[in-house]
């Protein structure tokens, strides 16, 4: 079996080392976004397909395709479900589960885009922790440019901010203990996220609540229509052996 493993995330990188181990022919390809990516094991293409036309060629070289890209990557998202339906290529995607379980979910500002996400957190306090990554970053400069930012970003941020933000490089997984003492230090009192789901980036949200900190959320994008989807690497494993025969 030849797959095409769309990629970038901690559980593509997972289910690639799975597969290599298990005899298929992996090519992970990457968006090329980030400028140290954790590179997975097998083979690896770096870049764009050229819009759905693109992938849609691209798709037929393999015997399946595996979207596990982040789940705000809307838009390779949409694209691999159109170029799969397209050529009858077999489709998964692969998607953690989002923080909906959370225990303090329930108390959370949950909301539907990422200026909605701004001005909720400009209402709730004067000091944000913003950790919804770099490219979201000029939609968010409108309401809070004269608010304390704290921005955390794994690259270096394409353009100027507002003078009142602090940027941070890093790069998970984060402690409890960690972001503790990161919100303590900065003052915050509202933090913003994206429902991006899995262990690496919890903590913060295991920590708000006790520091009095409000947690706006912002809600994943509708997943493409028809795909079947499962939630770990071990259904996707099984999901392509079916495949093999």
């Amino acid at each position: 079996m030849r797959l095409l493993l769309l990629g970038g995330t901690g559980e593509a990188r997972s289910l690639a080392e799975a597969l290599v181990a298990d005899g298929v022919d992996v090519v992970s390809s990457l968006a090329g976004r980030v400028r140290r990516p954790r590179l997975p094991v097998g083979r690896l293409r770096v870049g764009g397909f050229g819009g759905v036309d693109g992938l849609r060629e691209e798709v037929l070289h393999y015997d399946a395709v595996v979207d596990a890209t982040h789940p705000f990557a809307a838009t390779i998202s949409a694209s691999a479900a159109t170029a799969c339906r397209a050529t009858g290529v077999p489709l998964l995607r692969l998607a953690r589960p989002g923080w909906s379980g959370h225990p303090d979910a329930g108390a959370w500002h949950w909301v539907g885009s990422h200026e909605e996400a701004a001005g909720t957190a400009a209402s709730l306090g004067s000091a944000v922790f913003l950790t919804t990554g770099r490219q979201t970053l000029p939609r968010f400069e409108a309401a809070l440019a004269g608010h304390r930012v704290l921005v955390r970003v794994v690259d270096p941020v394409d353009q100027p901010v507002p003078a009142a933000w602090t940027v941070l490089l890093a790069r998970g997984p984060y402690t409890r203990a960690d972001e503790g003492r990161l919100m303590r230090e900065h003052g915050i009192d509202v933090l913003v996220s994206k429902d991006s789901g899995g262990e690496q980036t919890r903590a913060k949200l295991d920590v708000a609540a006790g520091l009095g900190v409000a947690v706006v959320v912002v809600r994943r994008p509708t997943a493409p229509e028809g795909v079947p989807e499962v939630s770990d690497v071990p259904g996707a494993v099984r999901w392509l052996r079916a495949r093999r025969g």
